[in-house]
C-alpha cells in the first residue's frame, strides 16, 4: 500500500478538506489550518516513512550507526 508523504499532492489535498470540514464547523481559519495537520501528523497511514535511499540519509559520516 502506497502512503501519501508530507507535501505530496494527496496530502495537501487531505488536509485542504480538513481544513473546510473544520471551517465549516465554525472554527477560525488559523485554528482549522492547526488542526488539519494535528490530525494528519498523528495518523500513521499519512505519516513519513523516511528516507528511502542511503543517499536520502544524510552525508555517511554523520549518520548515527557511524556516531563512534
Amino acid at each position: 500500500m502506497i502512503v501519501p508523504e508530507p507535501g505530496s499532492k494527496k496530502y495537501d489535498t487531505r488536509r485542504a478538506r480538513l481544513r473546510k470540514e473544520a471551517e465549516r464547523l465554525g472554527v477560525t481559519d488559523q485554528d482549522a489550518n492547526e488542526a488539519a495537520n494535528e490530525t494528519l501528523q498523528s495518523d500513521p497511514d499519512w505519516q513519513s516513512r523516511g528516507p528511502r535511499t542511503e543517499r536520502g540519509r544524510g552525508p555517511k559520516g554523520e549518520r548515527p550507526e557511524n556516531a563512534d
